[in-house]
Formats: C-alpha cells, structure tokens, sequence
C-alpha cells in the first residue's frame, strides 16, 4: 500500500487524514491530534500532500516540504463541490486529496513566514479600522438622537466635533458631552495606532524589502481600478498623509 496523495482536514485540535493509491482509491483513514500529523509524515515515503489554505496550512506545509513531501494548497471553495453527501471531517479529507488531483487544479502558494507576519500587521490593522468605524457609527448616533446631524465622512465629523461640543444651546447634557468626548478620545488613540501600521508598512515598502514591495504593488494595481475619489481598497479611508497617499505616489520595482 503506498500513498501517493495524503489529504488533510485541519482542525483546532484534531486533523482528519485520508490516503490515496496510484488507482484514486481511498486506502487510508484516520483522525489523529494536530501535534502528530507531522511525525506521522515523517514515517512515509515522499507523496504529495493536499490541504485546504486555512489557518495553520502554511506553517503546516512549510514543515512538510522540509520533510521532503510535495505540499499543495486550495481554496475551500475549490475543494466544496468534491465533498460527498453527510459531510464529515473524515470526507473533507478525502475531498481535499480527491480535489488535488484534479489536473486544473488552482494552488495557493505556501507563504513564509515573513509574508505571514506582513499579513497579520494588516489584519490587525483592519481589525483596528473596524473598531474606529464602531465608534464613529455610535457617536453619530448618540447625537443624531438629539437631533444632530453631521455630513458623511470621518474628516468632517472630526472637524464638525469641536464647535459641537463648545456649542451650549443644542440640547446635549453634560453627561453626554464627556461620553462623546471618551469617544473621540478612543477615536485618537486608534487613529495613532493605525497610523503606526501604516508607518510600518510604508518604511518596510521604502527599504525594499520584497515582502513589503509586493503588499505596496497590490495595493496600487488595485487602488489604479478605482476611480480617484473611491475608498481605500485595503478597507480604511485615507487620510492626509496617510499610507494610502504614500503607496499611490512611491514606485514599486
């Protein structure tokens, strides 16, 4: 019995596993902790090894390759129609196997280590973006309902936000203007820190480090399919200065 597709349903805790011979036939299954995935591999001979690209699969695949093994990475969405009925972690897995010997197959390529760390800073940065949104979204609200109204846009509430607050006729009680002004305080702090992530990625694209060029280059192919005045297609609006500005006006190359 020799197995010449191994596929893997990776999983918090527990991986589901599922060989394939040289015929396409199922001849291995079994359910195993993630930490013996690897000294499982180690035992067999060199096959190709299929995951889906989720969390984990990179790291995962960069210590299979050093194992020797062939690893390849799909989209979940590419292996989905190869499940069978009564999906299960054990049929994601033969999916997965079944899915990578398709010969059109798409493979994502295994990141390194440092294109991961570039892509957990912009997580963490949209995460922060996302929270910064929040906050205007209820500051909007709170005034709103005392009828309140201020035009679209982060740069013109904040411009609009202190003439508010000095305003004593328009109906906000003291309470609530040191609420608004604990919410423009957070405001302020998650604007510095997001402008440190964006300080970071501008400085790492200026020293040519590649895996900060090729962030800045997908940043301007598709910042370069927008009309001028649109959003910020990493999910942020830009700001004076900002590393929007700075990506759109460096050459990357």
């Amino acid at each position: 019995m020799r197995i010449v597709m191994l596929g893997i349903d990776l999983g918090k805790n527990l991986c589901s596993l599922a060989g394939l011979d040289e015929t396409g036939a199922v001849v291995l299954r079994r359910r195993m902790k993630r930490a013996s995935v690897l000294p499982f591999t180690a035992q067999l001979e060199i096959c190709t090894v299929a995951m889906e690209a989720c969390c984990g699969a990179h790291h995962l695949g960069r210590q299979l390759v050093a194992q020797g093994h062939v690893v390849r990475l799909m989209s979940p969405a590419y292996v989905q129609p190869y499940v069978k009925a009564q999906k299960n972690d054990e049929r994601d897995a033969e999916a997965i196997a079944e899915a990578a010997t398709r010969p059109t197959m798409r493979y994502v390529e295994i990141k390194s280590e440092a294109q991961l760390e570039v892509q957990s800073l912009h997580r963490v940065r949209g995460r922060l973006v996302a929270e910064r949104t929040a906050l205007i979204n209820q500051l909007r609200a709170l005034m709103l309902e005392r009828g309140i109204a201020v035009p679209q846009g982060r740069c013109k509430l904040a411009r609009y936000l202190p003439e508010i607050l000095a305003d004593e006729r328009n109906g906000l009680g003291p309470r609530l203007r040191q609420l608004i002004e604990d919410i423009r305080e957070e405001w302020r702090s998650i604007d510095q820190r997001i402008k440190g992530y964006d300080d970071e990625l501008a400085l790492g694209a200026a020293a040519g480090d590649d895996r900060w060029k090729t962030e800045a280059a997908a940043y301007q192919q598709a910042r370069q399919r927008l009309p001028a005045d649109a959003a910020d297609p990493r999910g942020a609006h830009g700001s004076p200065g900002s590393c929007q500005e700075r990506y759109a006006a460096r050459p990357v190359g």
